[in-house]
């Protein structure tokens, strides 16, 4: 009796045409130039439940607790540290400018200082907390009084859940091995990101 091997199941964007259910869902996600959805959400269009928010919940609204500026930091802070160039990328690219992020700073969030000299001591206590958790799910006894002096509740919970998604955003992206977005940044090389 001969078996036939199945062929590797393996995560990668969804390719056009979409199933109606998949387009429908897809309509309500980001679009850049000409309709162009990122790889990201196709890979997510893997799994109709992922898709429609089961998977990654939407912390990106204008009813976040938190500035544009502090969700920025958190988010490239949590893709760096999970080697996730595709992820950091394509934030740098969207909301770097507006969150008022410099060169100086974006790199800073890969270089593994939380104590560069270009954050604030908010700031750099943020990045503390966010290593504490991307290291042990959990923020250090050292970092708790920061924690909880800069950051009120809802911004706690905040913090916490945007660290969830973008570790499970990571292992998304870099289980499908996404190669970066045309217009993406890239990590800065070793000596850049010394800043």
């Amino acid at each position: 009796m001969q078996t036939h091997a199945q062929p590797p199941r393996l995560l990668k964007p969804v390719q056009t045409p979409f199933t109606p259910e998949v387009a429908a869902v897809l309509d309500n996600y980001p679009k850049g130039k000409d309709g162009y959805i990122i790889q990201l959400f196709r890979v997510f269009a893997n799994s109709q439940r992922f898709l429609t928010s089961k998977g990654v919940v939407n912390l990106l609204d204008k009813d976040s607790p938190l500035t544009l500026r502090q969700r920025e930091i958190v988010i490239l802070r949590v893709t760096a540290n999970n080697n996730c160039e595709y992820e950091w990328g394509v934030h740098v690219s969207a909301f770097a400018e507006a969150a008022g992020l410099n060169r100086g700073q974006i790199n800073a969030t890969r270089s593994g200082k939380a104590d560069a000299a270009c954050w604030t001591a908010e700031e750099t206590a943020l990045i503390r907390c966010v290593d504490d958790l991307c290291r042990t799910a959990a923020v250090s006894d050292g970092n708790l009084d920061d924690f909880s002096r800069y950051w009120d509740l809802p911004q706690q919970l905040e913090i916490l859940a945007l660290c969830g998604n973008y570790h499970t955003i990571s292992f998304v992206a870099n289980t499908a091995r996404l190669p970066a977005e045309a217009d993406a940044a890239r990590f800065p090389s070793d000596r850049a990101a010394g800043a």
